[in-house]
């Protein structure tokens, strides 16, 4: 990956940042120019709360090349509270404890590096939600 497009995507892998559509109000992920629902711009920024349930998943036991190391891992797609269904990478749990409703968190973990000493790229994981916030009213 080059330096250049690794900067320009910070923001969504570091914060799961996307838009919403001024016509209709759907919220996306990731950033596109035009809404999905209604064709109309989608141009005002929108951080998701990282928060979301396992909707489907598996389990990668043959990785691709230069991934061969972290197998065997779990990836899955996430309904974020918002909507959007996201794709990322479990993390912190045994694969045998994934389960579909399993409530998750984002967080940031090292994805790869460019060789030894390339770019070290982060981006966003899940992890089981270890707790549910109070909400004090």
């Amino acid at each position: 990956m080059e330096t250049s497009r690794h900067w320009r995507l910070r923001t969504q892998r570091y914060s799961l940042v996307g838009e919403t559509c001024d016509n209709c109000g759907v919220k996306l992920f990731p950033p596109r120019d035009v809404c999905l629902e209604c064709d109309a711009p989608a141009r005002e920024l929108f951080t998701f709360s990282g928060r979301g349930e396992v909707y489907s998943y598996t389990t990668i036991y043959e990785a691709p090349a230069g991934f061969e190391h972290y197998a065997p891992y779990t990836v899955a797609l996430i309904k974020l509270e918002e909507g959007p269904l996201v794709t990322a990478q479990l993390t912190d749990m045994d694969s045998k404890d994934v389960a579909i409703g399993l409530r998750v968190e984002m967080v940031t973990r090292k994805l790869r590096s460019d060789g030894e000493e390339g770019v070290i790229v982060y981006g966003y994981k899940f992890r089981p939600l270890c707790f549910e916030p109070v909400v004090v009213s």
